[in-house]
């Protein structure tokens, strides 16, 4: 949802929305740094949040972060962003931070997920005392980005020591894109069954669902609207009928319509396509 306006405007358009759960950017997406929260900002985000019942809500680091570079200048960049995305978090009382693991855009895939270890334990060393997960982001694989496999988020993993602190987001048409074929019901039963074996589905956290322009390992994060990609409404269906996953937050970040900061609060008409699709896809329990 959109903090357009601030970030208790973003509770009052998940109610308009009738949502359960909700993703935010605590800070611009798109910038180092971001302006401080003031103090009534925060008690009216809480506030608003117990109030509508919704939970868990989570968010989404900037795309600017790289805990995988190994250039000093950017690394260090990196981890006071990452640093301040957590405290963000924990002042809002949030379950996690979603954050893409990271490009090793010099030196190799091995040293760039050895990094992403180092970075978090840092960060997570320095915080001993807040709840806030930090919750890796399962990726599409473009270039050299890591994360794309079950196997690389579960080296992370293997290599922290506060690894109890980190959960996985699956988004939907990541996987796809990466190579795992959640479209037909003989590769999502493959796929899932290796999430259980490597990666276990107590570590599973949150759900993006996002249907995928581009096809089965394409390598490309593009996404579309539900049941209009190469995803396809099966796989949704699966996925929100699955016991497995029941109670997980399920978040959408399929595209908008142009918001507004100001004004009465609407819902947003491509947000309401994808949510009743979604919804219309779940069995009578």
């Amino acid at each position: 949802m959109s903090v357009a306006g601030g970030l208790p405007r973003a509770v009052e358009r998940a109610v308009v929305h009738k949502c359960e759960a909700m993703q935010v950017f605590a800070k611009n997406a798109s910038q180092w740094r971001g302006r401080p929260l003031p103090p009534e900002e925060i008690r009216a985000f809480r506030r608003l949040v117990k109030r509508s019942g919704i939970t868990p809500v989570v968010s989404h680091a900037s795309y600017l972060i790289n805990l995988a570079t190994a250039n000093r200048g950017l690394r260090a960049q990196s981890l006071e962003a990452m640093g301040d995305e957590l405290d963000r978090a924990d002042s809002l009382g949030l379950l996690g931070v979603v954050l893409h693991p990271g490009c090793y855009t010099d030196g190799s895939e091995a040293r760039g997920l050895a990094l992403i270890a180092d970075g978090l334990d840092l960060l997570l060393r320095d915080r001993r005392h807040t709840r806030t997960l930090v919750i890796l982001e399962h990726t599409a694989g473009q270039g050299t980005s890591l994360g794309f496999t079950f196997e690389q988020l579960a080296t992370i993993l293997g290599l922290m020591k506060a690894e109890r602190r980190v959960g996985i987001c699956l988004d939907t048409c990541h996987l796809l894109a990466s190579g795992y074929d959640i479209a037909s019901p003989e590769g999502y039963a493959r796929t899932f069954k290796a999430f259980g074996r490597i990666l276990g589905f107590d570590r599973l956290k949150v759900f993006h669902l996002n249907d995928s322009k581009r096809p089965l390992g394409s390598r490309v994060d593009r996404h579309m609207h539900i049941g209009e990609g190469f995803v396809g409404l099966d796989a949704f269906r699966r996925i929100v009928n699955d016991r497995r996953f029941r109670g997980l937050p399920m978040l959408l970040e399929t595209p908008k319509s142009e918001g507004r900061a100001t004004g009465p609060i609407v819902a947003d008409p491509l947000d309401m396509k994808n949510l009743t699709v979604l919804r219309g896809l779940l069995k009578v329990r």
